[in-house]
């Protein structure tokens, strides 16, 4: 019984080591959405991956009615704020955009941002997602990221 009793104090020491030894700093942004696309939401969360890589994951609740499925969105980083920014993105993650709307879970997609997380989390840049161009191509959603 001791055996025991002492191996699951030694997992929870290390357990409670490996979790404070250094978090990692996780954000999550709330991407608000157009007129276009009024009563959806959605949220981007970053997470720093390398000294010069961020994860961001998107979850997204809606998309405009008489959207194509499966619906194509596409996510752009630009320079400024989601009331002003820059004309040309600065980052476009649109490898694999494509995913299947469903009510209930809404859709998920994951993307590599090629920049330091602090740098990102600065300020300074906004992501704005859009429908793919053959549904208009609008903004949908804009969340600033500092």
């Amino acid at each position: 019984m001791k055996v025991v009793t002492s191996l699951a104090l030694l997992v929870a020491a290390g357990w409670i080591s490996v979790v404070g030894a250094a978090p990692k700093q996780i954000v999550a942004v709330p991407l608000n959405a157009t007129t276009y696309n009024a009563g959806h939401i959605a949220q981007a969360i970053l997470t720093p991956l390398s000294s010069s890589e961020t994860a961001l994951s998107l979850f997204v609740g809606g998309v405009p009615n008489g959207t194509a499925i499966p619906a194509h969105l596409y996510t752009y980083i630009y320079s400024g704020s989601c009331a002003r920014h820059e004309p040309k993105p600065v980052y476009s993650l649109n490898r694999i955009v494509t995913d299947n709307f469903n009510e209930q879970a809404g859709i998920q997609l994951w993307k590599s941002v090629p920049l330091a997380y602090d740098s990102l989390r600065s300020g300074g840049y906004a992501l704005v997602m859009r429908t793919s161009p053959a549904d208009g191509n609008p903004d949908i959603f804009c969340g600033e990221l500092g």
